[in-house]
């Protein structure tokens, strides 16, 4: 058997070695945070929706590509306290997360695509991938 051959085999009888996923990136994180706040918002009014102060919380439909998305945080954490609802304050630290994420360690990984504030007063309407155009 020749040398080769041995480690060869091992090889093929072992599979091949674990892969690990690659850590996740600064624009990874944005977006999956902020997909994260978008759907604890949505169940908090789902689930408070009498409770005056989650009435009149601002809107928080975010889109990470939006320039306004960074007025948007901003306004949502300075937004009177709910001391009832501990949710609130839960996405509020949530909220404040992102933004020092999006202000601070991510800003060079920002690429803005829109500065319509108002699209982000609605929800975004689920997306569909479009087919491939080729030709």
């Amino acid at each position: 058997m020749t040398p080769w051959l041995l480690p060869l085999l091992l090889l093929l009888l072992v599979g091949p070695p674990t892969v690990r996923p690659a850590p996740p990136t600064c624009y990874s994180r944005m977006l999956g945070l902020s997909r994260e706040i978008t759907g604890d918002f949505q169940s908090l009014q789902a689930t408070e929706p009498s409770e005056p102060c989650v009435r009149y919380l601002p809107r928080l439909y975010l889109d990470i590509h939006n320039y306004c998305v960074l007025a948007k945080l901003r306004d949502f954490v300075a937004s009177p306290q709910c001391w009832k609802v501990a949710q609130v304050d839960v996405l509020k630290d949530k909220v404040r997360k992102l933004y020092t994420i999006m202000n601070s360690f991510c800003r060079r990984d920002l690429v803005f695509l829109s500065d319509d504030c108002n699209a982000l007063e609605y929800p975004m309407p689920a997306t569909t991938i479009l087919p491939d155009r080729q030709g």
